[in-house]
């Protein structure tokens, strides 16, 4: 294995790393994350705003053991119950 094959493997270590310390992580539409803080009385939601030439926001939220997270190129309308969390950023693993 040459030393792009080494890089190449040491990356996917990393990612693979990086996906067992963060847990399980959903990534869902912005609309089917609607749908899961709908289901919880009270839900906790992180959002960040990012992007660098496309402005976007990113939501996190946690339910039923799982982490679920949605980006959208626009604010999302949240129940009034939800309590908000602002973060600087949300960093997801890219697989």
């Amino acid at each position: 294995m040459g030393a792009g094959g080494a890089a190449a493997s040491a990356a996917v270590a990393a990612t693979i790393n990086a996906i067992k310390a963060s847990g399980v992580v959903v990534r869902v539409s912005p609309a089917d994350f609607i749908q899961v803080i709908t289901r919880t009385d009270a839900p906790l939601v992180v959002v960040s705003r990012g992007g660098v030439i496309k402005k976007h926001y990113r939501y996190l939220t946690s339910y039923k053991g799982l982490a679920f997270y949605a980006r959208s190129p626009d604010a999302l309308v949240l129940p009034p119950r939800t309590e908000i969390v602002g973060a600087e950023a949300i960093s997801i693993p890219e697989v």
